[in-house]
């Protein structure tokens, strides 16, 4: 059920209090259940960009965004996919799948500038489960991919569960024409470009330019290059890249949430555990959520929310969205 004293509030507003309360939910049993959207999704312009979606269908019976909070990361990757429908609904036998976390700094878990190995983990093994042919774990670091890749935890983790660790190596970047409004050819990792689905693992934190780095700024980490270049126009960047990589799913680690001095952080002080997972299939939604909820930004603040939503990407008013919401014991 939903925090104590919601009952007079809106369901933006009892959405946000959850998230905002965060490690309150853990060791308190709990039931899920459903926020009916009052409309649907933006239906996608037809054929746009249908050779760089990974997306799966929607579904009216499923929700587009589920809320999982409680003490162990694994449980609440778990439990995330049961609520969406089950990994089968993403990943089909023979598929070729490419996990995407932020390994973009060399930090430790308990520092929140990476996402948490556990839950890297769980949707790597969920992926196997499901038949996958390839199950990858890439991305782009900005420090040193070695020590990122290590420090993070999330090289030893993904291997644990067999899956193929893929460094950004020089050789492996492939010009593209991301046919975006501001980016046209950019080098890209060779991984996202051969892949069936693409699921997104970004960890939920701070940003010194953007105010958050959550799930559309996490596909930076595709990119090659000189891509510090691009925040000179960072919103319109943003919306062209979830433009181009439309993934098959989102899961936004909000175990450990980097509140401030981000994206690099360091100090253990900006660091606030929430223990919870908000996954979905509307990333836009996803993003607007969590910005809202945990550093009290509008869509306002975030102008590629709308940009990206004007493309047929998803919806920033996160209150109007299917949600599932469980804690558990």
């Amino acid at each position: 059920m939903l925090p104590a004293d919601t009952s007079s509030l809106s369901r933006r507003d009892a959405l946000i209090q959850l998230l905002r309360l965060g490690g309150a939910a853990a060791g308190t049993a709990g039931l899920g259940f459903w926020l009916h959207g009052r409309s649907a999704r933006p239906v996608p312009e037809l054929a746009l960009n249908a050779k760089r979606s990974h997306t799966v269908a929607n579904d009216p019976q499923l929700p587009d965004m589920a809320i999982i909070q409680g003490d162990d990361p694994t449980q609440l990757a778990r439990q995330a996919l049961i609520e969406l429908g089950g990994i089968r609904r993403f990943i089909s036998r023979s598929d070729i799948v490419v996990i995407k976390p932020n390994i973009g700094w060399d930090r430790t878990p308990e520092q929140a500038a990476n996402t948490n190995p556990l839950v890297v983990a769980e949707i790597v093994r969920q992926c196997w489960d499901a038949g996958a042919k390839r199950v990858i774990v890439t991305d782009v670091s900005c420090n040193d991919p070695r020590r990122c890749f290590q420090r993070s935890g999330i090289a030893e983790a993904a291997q644990r569960e067999n899956a193929e660790v893929i460094l950004p190596d020089p050789s492996r970047y492939k010009e593209v024409n991301l046919q975006g409004e501001i980016l046209h050819e950019w080098p890209v990792l060779d991984s996202f470009l051969n892949a069936d689905k693409i699921i997104n693992i970004p960890i939920a934190k701070h940003h010194s330019l953007t105010g958050t780095t959550l799930g559309m700024k996490n596909w930076y980490g595709i990119l090659g290059g000189p891509r510090h270049q691009l925040h000179q126009k960072i919103n319109e960047s943003l919306a062209d890249l979830a433009d181009f990589m439309r993934p098959t799913l989102t899961i936004l680690d909000c175990y450990r949430v980097l509140l401030r001095n981000g994206p690099t952080g360091g100090n253990l002080e900006d660091v606030a555990l929430k223990k919870t997972v908000v996954a979905g299939t509307d990333p836009v939604a996803l993003d607007a959520y969590v910005a809202k909820a945990y550093w009290n930004l509008e869509v306002d603040a975030l102008p590629y929310l709308r940009m990206a939503a004007s493309r047929g990407l998803g919806t920033y008013q996160f209150e109007n969205v299917r949600t599932q919401i469980m804690k558990l014991a």
